[in-house]
């Protein structure tokens, strides 16, 4: 295990009631004007806006209120919302919603409080913020664990590019499962992959001997998987809900990663295929992550063979190390198949083919787990994803 440090700023309230919880505690801290932050409407139909404002106004807040913040956020959107914030002098950000609502608002958070351009300072100058809006999140929608840290993805429209970019961190965080499950059963699903998919990316990073933070990964992907399954048989489980939940913020509260140097190769990919067609992150991921695996795993052997045996529960008996792996790798891909996500591009409605060279020619290449790939591997990797 490496060398590290850490520290984690948010304070997390979890379960039924935690947002009375909270806004009781944390409201006030903060100044009288509130940005409540908000995606297509959905926190309106369930009640969850009406609840959450009549707290707020209980609190003596005044109430400014930022919709349509789109699944995959764009910079634009980013800067209408610092533009909204310094006109109406917002003293405090509420992202109410799931991973791509709370992403961008830590770096609206950035942006309202400083006249330099964040992209610029971050991509170009390579600077990074140190003032913020103060922000609390209130998950509706888990899977992304974006409440659990400061990094945001977001869509910049004018450069075709899909990049994380460093903003606040959320001075608290609602987790309350009641507020998921008017969620579609497909999107929860959709979710929890891509918490098993930040898990899978530590999971596979340096260094490759077995340590504690990978023995609390394998624990995570277990409960994720198994609480996919509850939910298959009965979408409105609250306890698998819940479940699902904490998960999702320990896929990304940094404990995983103690010690580690991640590979996230598969959402590099996955980002900037978004960059180019906006598609659902969390089935982009479930294509790519099997076919990723089959192109990586025999440089990583010894990894993907415990992956078999201590997450999927496979037998080593008569199966070389590299057949133990292999065998993790198509658990991987079936598993996929049984929760009824995507398995090609295809299937995610995704027609122009033509786009895949430009997807390998712009993601960024990580070092990885075991080897670095090319541009022509990814593209390889991306052809068979179709």
């Amino acid at each position: 295990m490496k060398d590290f440090v850490y520290s984690y700023p948010t304070k997390v309230y979890f379960g039924q009631g935690a947002a009375k919880k909270a806004m009781t505690a944390e409201l006030g801290k903060v100044g009288k004007t509130v940005m409540f932050a908000y995606g297509g409407g959905s926190v309106k139909r369930s009640g969850v806006f009406d609840e959450l404002c009549g707290m707020l106004r209980e609190a003596g807040k005044e109430v400014v209120e930022f919709s349509g913040i789109m699944p995959n956020p764009t910079y634009k959107k980013v800067q209408e919302g610092a533009a909204l914030a310094k006109d109406k002098g917002v003293d405090f950000i509420l992202a109410v919603g799931g991973g791509s609502v709370i992403d961008c608002c830590k770096i609206i958070a950035a942006q309202a409080v400083t006249e330099e351009d964040i992209w610029n300072m971050e991509f170009a100058e390579r600077r990074y913020p140190n003032r913020f809006l103060p922000m609390g999140a209130v998950i509706t929608a888990s899977g992304t664990g974006a409440e659990m840290n400061n990094g945001a993805v977001i869509t910049n429209e004018e450069t075709r590019q899909k990049a994380g970019v460093l903003g606040a961190y959320a001075d608290f965080a609602v987790l309350d499962p009641a507020y998921t499950m008017s969620l579609p059963q497909k999107q929860v699903i959709s979710g929890a992959f891509d918490t098993l998919s930040h898990c899978m990316e530590t999971y596979f990073g340096s260094p490759r001997q077995l340590n504690l933070s990978d023995e609390i990964g394998e624990a995570v992907m277990r409960n994720v998987i198994r609480n996919i399954r509850v939910l298959l048989k009965d979408s409105g489980d609250r306890e698998a809900r819940s479940e699902l939940m904490w998960a999702s913020a320990m896929g990304e509260n940094g404990i995983l990663k103690i010690g580690k140097v991640t590979d996230f190769q598969a959402h590099q990919i996955e980002h900037q295929l978004g960059a180019y067609t906006d598609c659902n992150h969390g089935q982009g991921l479930a294509v790519i992550h099997p076919v990723l695996y089959r192109h990586m795993y025999r440089d990583g052997v010894e990894q993907f063979a415990r992956f078999a045996r201590n997450v999927w529960e496979i037998s080593k008996e008569g199966k070389s190390q590299e057949e133990l792996a292999a065998a993790g790798v198509q658990a991987l891909a079936d598993f996929v198949k049984e929760i009824g996500m995507p398995t090609t591009f295809s299937e995610m409605g995704i027609t122009d083919k033509s786009v895949l060279k430009a997807v390998a020619d712009s993601c960024n290449l990580t070092a990885g787990c075991c080897r670095k790939f090319s541009r022509e591997e990814i593209l390889e990797i991306l052809e068979e994803c179709w």
